[in-house]
This record gives C-alpha cells, structure tokens and sequence, in this order.
C-alpha cells in the first residue's frame, strides 16, 4: 500500500492547496479601495469623458501628475495595423496605444481536422470584458492640461493605416507624430523586428518653440481582472484560474508581483524609485512587460482605476527622469515593450529577471532544472509525450534504490500483519503494551517501520516541482500524443486518469488490505481508484502521463521487488 499512501499524500496536499486558494479567493476580505480614485462611466481607453485630470502615486512622490481621463470634445482617432511574421497589433492613434495584439505563431486552440485553422492567441485587447492595452507617452512639467499634452490621451497622425513587414525586410518602424501650437514636436516610433516579440520604442521630443520644455516619458500596462471562476470545482479545473495574473516587476535584484485583489492595500502598492528593471502584467504562458533602459532609473508606481466601478482597472506604470528641452535642441526617450510568450531559457537574454516570470515559487531550484533535464529529452524524442516518459524514466532510474528501499519495507511489513493482529488481540486496549510489544516483534524481525516513509519524503519536492513544470511550461500547451490533442488540457476521452485508477487496483491487489487495518482506512482504500479517477481527471493530460506511467513502473518494480522477498523467506525457511 506504500505507493497508494504516497499519491495519496500528494493527492491529498494538492487538493488542501488548491481548496484554501479558492476559499482565499472567495471569502477573503475584499481589499480596501483608494476613495480619490473611485470615478465613474469609464469609457473603453479606461477614462471618464469630460473628467479633470487626477493625480496618481508619481505625482505625490514628487513626479508630474498623468492623467487617467481626457478632457471633453476630444479629437476623433483610428486604428492602425501593423502586422510581423509573428505579431498582428492594433494601434490607437490616440496616444499611440497597443490595444490589440495577435501572437500569430500561437493557435487559440489546438490544431484538429475539426478546427485546422483556429485564430491566433489574443493577448491584448480593448474590449470591456478582456481589456487589456500598452500605453506611452509624454507628460509635460507645466501645469497644462491632458489635451495640450502629447501623453497617451494626445492624439497623433500617422502617414498610413496599414503597416506589414515585407518579404526579406528585417525591420519595421512605424512613426507617429503630435505637434502642438507652440511648435513641440513629438514622433514616436514603433521598431519591430523579424521573429521577435520585443518592440522598441523611441519617443523623439523636438522643440521648435520659444520655451524651455521639461517632462518625463512613462509606460503603462492597464488591464483588468479576469472574470472570476463561477466555484471552487471552476477554479480547481481550469489551469488559467489557478495561476497568478497581476502586475509583476523587478527591481534589479529582486522579482515581486501584486495580485489584482491586493492593488488596493496601502502596504503592497507599489511606489518605488528602481534601475535596471521592468514592468509586466502576467497570464498563464503569456505576458507584457515594459523594459525601460537598464541604466536608467525609474519611478514605478501601480494603481487602481474606477475601483468602485463593477470592472475596476489594474495598471503598473514607469516614469523616467526628467528631460529637459531647450528651443531648437532635441531628445530622445526609450524603451522596450515585450508582447509574447513565457518561453523558460530565453527571457533572461531579453532583459535580466525576465525569466523570472515563470514562478515556480519555493520549488523553483527543483523545477528549473527538471524542465531543462524535460527540454533535452524532447530535443531526443521529437515529442513531449515522449519526452515525459523518458523523464518518469530517468526519474525512476535514479531513485531506483530509493524506492526499492520503500516497497521492501512495505513487503516486509505485509508479511507481519498477521502477528501484528495477534497483538493488537493479546493487548487489547492496552495501548502502551501493545506498542512495546510492536516495536520488539519490528526489531526482532529487523524491519524498519519508517524505511517507507524516507523515501517519500525525499522525493516528494521532486514530484511537486515536477507538478508545477507541467502545469506552466508553454511547450505542452497544444502539444499532441497519440489520442491527446492537448498534454496542457484534461484528457478528451479520460484514458490516462482510467489507466492510473488500474494501476492502483493492481497495486492493491498486490498488496491485499492487512489483517487488523481499521474497517474505515480497509473501505477507503477500496473506493482510492474511483477518487483518484476523478481527481485526475480534469488534471492536464500532461501530469496525467506522467502520473499514469509513473504508476506503471511503480508498479513493476513493487512486483519485482515482493516477489524476491518472498523468494529469499522462502530460501531461508527452506534452509
């Protein structure tokens, strides 16, 4: 029963976990909101028509306020396309904002003679239910208003609305200008590049007035939660629910996040002087990150738009220092914006502690490396299904004589059951003799009760870092196996969470429920199969293999080994 106690265990602080995160979520205290924040009738760019520009966190650190709602008549704005060979995005011309983005190279779903040509995955969006934009621009040091700005509420022109990179071409830039009537000239300038998810951004102030221009340039990430799962069984079936999504940044040395319900708290806004760092908002395999330049230090604010509003906004701001243009002089602000996805191992070149939005928490010294060890072996297989019962191999080599240990003491411990019941008859409720007497007869047979325990603990961080490398690693997502269209989503036809469930009837059937067990523990081991049937299966296809091939060899090497036992005790009774 040893390996039926083992999933168990983790079975059973799998499901403790993700049942206190959904009660957390809720029944939790709802977070305290910012009163001079709460507005009303936000249009789609999150603002109120008409409203007068309010202060944010900048602003009280000694920072120029910016504006989260324009002025009344405002211009009229397009949209423009701008199209890679792995990015579609929309751009507002209203402040030059990102508030459509295609991956191109990521179906939405995966690749069936059904659906051969599913639309790509949308990362960003400006619909109300899903809003999520880039937004940029200048602030101005002057007490002037949003519309004489060229902030992310100005409206820009643009030579075209329509922007494609061509056949050969490596790059792509796109330019967008504002000039006001004093002669300050703003052109922002979007780079794109060939087979990369990075966008440089160059805001290029040139002065053509009779005064001094000072102001600082700024980035912003605003999205809203996304909808609540409906129950815990919602949460607890859906991988998305069970992520983190929020803003996370780093600040050179450190990686922190800020989940959407705690926006609100006092104690974890975020208000922070930071070099060499950025800015990002997290889903499940993708993600958007502001990138200001690594020697350059900004002020990182995040706040909460209309937080009395049924859909409140959610954004991580950065504001870089103050720029100062002389009459007839120029200046150059820039960034760079990351749209794409949470590929492990690749990030870190992009910008440092970008690779830290893969979080795998306290096991992260575990689950790295265990998803480098899966990378190379899908690099052999050509497939992760492949890949991941190679690895339940390796795994199952190298703690070979570990659990060999473990299903040893189990056999040895089944075989003392009968005089163990014999005891537990002689003592009766004498609790104290019979454990005296228990521990005698375990010495006198050289049996270890605690040799199958050891074992457990030991490679219990391995199996809980491996849950989290299959439940966040992109690579799976729409990987197919044999029947399996999908090793991210729940197995379509439930064979993997069926094979397991034998797998534990012929480990009970090896291990036949011992004499003297309580009648209580004996019946749950009975219905296990069944449980572990339904847990599973709603469990990603991927940890279902594992799991279910896990068992299998399990199984075989706890055949194996009981069978040499009970050969060995009966060599010895026979001498």
């Amino acid at each position: 029963m040893n390996q039926t106690r083992t999933f168990l265990m983790f079975a059973m602080l799998a499901v403790a976990y993700l049942l206190f995160m959904a009660w957390e979520k809720d029944y939790a205290p709802p977070a305290p909101l910012p009163a001079s924040a709460a507005t009303q009738g936000q249009t789609a760019d999150g603002s109120v028509p008409g409203a007068i520009p309010t202060a944010t966190p900048a602003a009280s650190a000694g920072m120029p306020a910016i504006s989260t709602a324009p002025v009344s008549n405002q211009q009229p704005s397009q949209p423009i396309t701008i199209t890679t060979d792995v990015l579609k995005l929309t751009v507002d011309t209203r402040g030059g904002s990102i508030v459509h983005a295609d991956l191109l190279a990521y179906p939405s779903a995966p690749l069936t003679r059904k659906h051969p040509n599913p639309p790509p995955t949308l990362l960003l969006d400006d619909s109300a239910a899903k809003f999520f934009v880039v937004q940029n621009g200048l602030v101005s040091s002057s007490d002037t208003v949003a519309a004489d700005q060229p902030s992310h509420l100005a409206v820009f022109q643009s030579a075209a609305t329509s922007y494609a990179l061509a056949d050969g071409q490596n790059q792509l830039k796109v330019d967008l200008t504002w000039q006001d009537a004093a002669g300050l000239k703003v052109t922002k300038t979007y780079t794109l590049t060939r087979g990369s998810y990075v966008i440089d951004l160059t805001q290029h102030i040139d002065n053509g007035g009779s005064q001094l221009w000072t102001g600082n340039a700024y980035q912003q990430l605003q999205r809203t939660a996304p909808p609540a799962p409906k129950s815990w069984f919602s949460r607890y079936t859906d991988p998305e629910a069970r992520s983190f999504q929020g803003a996370a940044w780093y600040t050179g040395e450190k990686f922190e996040k800020l989940d959407f319900k705690k926006f609100g708290e006092k104690k974890d806004r975020l208000d922070s002087q930071i070099k060499g760092g950025w800015a990002a908002m997290l889903k499940l395999y993708f993600f958007a990150a502001w990138i200001p330049p690594a020697q350059q230090t900004n002020h990182y604010v995040t706040e909460t738009i209309n937080p009395d509003s049924t859909e409140p906004r959610y954004l991580i701001r950065t504001v870089g220092p103050t720029l100062s243009v002389a009459p007839g002089q120029s200046v150059n602000s820039q960034a760079r914006l990351y749209l794409g996805p949470n590929v492990q191992g690749t990030l870190d070149a992009i910008a440092p502690g970008l690779d830290l939005t893969i979080d795998y928490g306290m096991f992260k010294a575990i689950a790295v490396p265990m998803h480098a060890v899966l990378s190379w072996l899908h690099a052999i297989a050509r497939n992760w299904g492949l890949a991941i019962i190679l690895l339940v191999l390796l795994i199952k080599g190298l703690t070979w004589k570990l659990t060999a240990v473990q299903y040893r003491s189990s056999a040895r411990m089944r075989k003392l059951q009968p005089r163990i019941a014999q005891l537990k008859e002689r003592y009766g409720d004498d609790k104290a003799k019979l454990q005296q007497a228990t521990m005698e007869l375990y010495k006198k047979e050289k049996v270890n009760p605690m040799g199958g325990c050891l074992p457990v603990l030991i490679t219990m961080p391995v199996f809980y870092g491996l849950f989290f490398v299959l439940e966040y690693s992109l690579e799976l997502r729409h990987a197919a196996f044999l029947w399996i269209p999908d090793l991210s989503a729940a197995d379509p036809f439930y064979i993997l969470p069926v094979v397991y469930a034998l797998v534990m009837l012929g480990t009970q059937w090896l291990n036949p429920v011992a004499a003297g067990m309580d009648p209580t523990q004996a019946k749950m081991m009975k219905v296990m199969p069944l449980l572990f049937t339904l847990m599973f299966a709603f469990f990603p296809a991927g940890l279902c293999l594992y799991y279910a091939v896990n068992g299998i060899v399990g199984l075989g090497q706890q055949w194996w080994i009981t069978h040499h036992v009970d050969r060995d005790e009966e060599v010895a009774r026979a001498a």
